[in-house]
């Protein structure tokens, strides 16, 4: 029996799981720092890797208390090492070295990407590869040609925000709170998605990359034309006839200084969510039939909402292609994932010596 200690703190939650034979989940500790970094409507880093500090010990205590191990009987430890916010790794890295160390079990490094894979792949079980992956969240948008164990190549991502990025900053705009994406997909539920046009980015472009940059600035402008547009005073021009820019203007990192209408924040909000969820779609299908797969995983916390998920399960069924997603709970950020990823990489004999470091970028 193996038994595998996952460590997640990548960004802004602390986890710990334990996993038995790659498959049996024995428990699995997840602390959110939602309520510490809602203030401020998005992830302040260094309060995220000071908090780390303070959880992550009492995180680790209680998943061996559920799992009811303790440290001699793992087989091996699995930690994230990249990417992520680079404060927050070191902490559940150093943390990881330190255990292993003294218990003088193996330690096993982990990319975070893959983790949100092998989410899917810890519920479903008789996936197998190969299959495309969609990994989406606030941090990244990623589109993989998943070869086998390990095996991965890049087809397309993000030329500029991720996905989970963009809801993040449009619920700020729109005074919703944070994080933005169960905000927004709830908000949306009460409006009509065809009431405000919103453009789709890359249409026309042959790449499965994504871009969201283009839909942002798309609702700042029907927000400022609805709000008046009290960024841009009147009689303040440049020698060109341009506005001068004014200190503190209006933009999509704060909210809209003039109350909306309810209505019109659903409409702008479910007009919003299907304009990422169509893009979204459209590429990781196209991405499976260019690459001639009939499987794909969708994984990463923007995979929680529902609109995507009912949008892929219905144009995968046209398309003849199967679409898994994990459960909510481990489409967030956990580390049982890790422990999975963890698993399947030490079985293939894969060891991290003491010497390994923490990467804020890290391709997979």
């Amino acid at each position: 029996m193996d038994l595998i200690l996952g460590i997640e703190t990548s960004c802004d939650e602390t986890a710990a799981a334990v996993l038995e034979d790659g498959r049996t989940l024995r428990s699995s500790v997840v602390l959110s720092q939602e309520t510490l970094h809602a203030p401020f409507g998005g992830i302040v880093p260094e309060l995220a890797s000071r908090r780390h500090l303070e959880t992550l010990g009492p995180v680790l205590r209680e998943a061996l208390r559920r799992a009811d191990v303790t440290l001699a009987d793992l087989t091996a430890l699995a930690v994230t090492a990249g990417p992520g916010l680079l404060g927050s790794l070191l902490v559940g890295l150093s943390t990881a070295k330190a255990l292993a160390f003294a218990a003088r079990k193996p330690l096993v490094a982990v990319n975070h990407l893959e983790g949100h894979i092998y989410g899917a792949l810890l519920e479903h079980p008789d996936l197998c590869f190969p299959f495309a992956a969609l990994v989406v969240s606030g941090g990244h948008t990623h589109l993989y040609e998943a070869k086998a164990p390990g095996e991965y190549r890049l087809l397309g991502c993000t030329r500029d925000d991720a996905a989970g990025e963009a809801f993040d900053k449009v619920a700020k705009l729109l005074g919703l709170p944070f994080p933005g994406g169960p905000a927004i997909e709830e908000t949306a539920k009460a409006g009509d998605p065809k009431a405000i046009r919103l453009p789709r980015a890359l249409v026309g472009d042959r790449s499965l990359d994504f871009s969201f940059s283009g839909l942002k600035t798309a609702v700042l402008l029907a927000v400022q034309a609805a709000a008046g547009d009290p960024a841009r005073p009147p009689g303040r021009r440049g020698r060109r006839g341009s506005p001068v820019a004014v200190r503190g203007a209006w933009n999509t990192l704060t909210p809209s200084p003039r109350r909306l209408a309810p209505a019109f924040v659903a409409d702008l909000c479910a007009a919003f969510q299907e304009a990422v969820v169509e893009q979204l779609a459209r590429k990781a299908l196209t991405a499976a039939r260019r690459v001639g797969l009939r499987r794909l995983v969708v994984a990463g916390g923007v995979a929680c909402n529902q609109a995507l998920r009912a949008h892929l399960q219905a144009r995968g069924a046209e398309a003849g292609i199967a679409v898994a997603c994990p459960s909510p709970a481990l489409c967030t950020d956990n580390a049982a994932m890790i422990a999975a990823a963890g698993f399947a990489r030490y079985a293939r004999g894969d060891r991290a010596d003491f010497s390994l470091r923490a990467f804020a970028s890290l391709p997979l």
